[in-house]
């Protein structure tokens, strides 16, 4: 199981979607003062940005994913493990960058969970 989502983690990094680009960019290349990582594998799981020092995952999502019970349970144990999870929409990042932007930092200026 972990080959295979090795694997379809790789394939992700190398077809990111727009929205994942520019908020990969941001990411990666801002002085944010903590390291995210992109298309992780948690689990049985695989995020698109998550930051393991902050425990912050980071989602952008299509319209695939509106109301999917498989998101749910998701992340349901993906908060079980401690991981706060930000979720936004592809058109939000592309649309709404500078709020979606202000949002992580924001989170990222509020002091850890215990």
């Amino acid at each position: 199981m972990k080959g295979v989502l090795t694997n379809t983690a790789r394939k992700l990094r190398n077809n990111l979607t727009e929205a994942e680009k520019y908020l990969w960019y941001f990411l990666r290349f801002q002085s944010l003062g903590v390291k995210f990582r992109r298309q992780s594998i948690i689990g049985q799981y695989i995020v698109d940005f998550v930051c393991f020092e902050r425990k912050l995952i980071v989602e952008v999502d299509g319209g695939q994913h509106s109301q999917s019970e498989r998101d749910n349970v998701r992340d349901k144990w993906l908060s079980n493990q401690g991981f706060e999870i930000l979720r936004f929409w592809n058109h939000d990042v592309l649309g709404n960058r500078d709020e979606v932007l202000q949002k992580i930092v924001e989170h990222l200026k509020s002091p850890p969970p215990p």
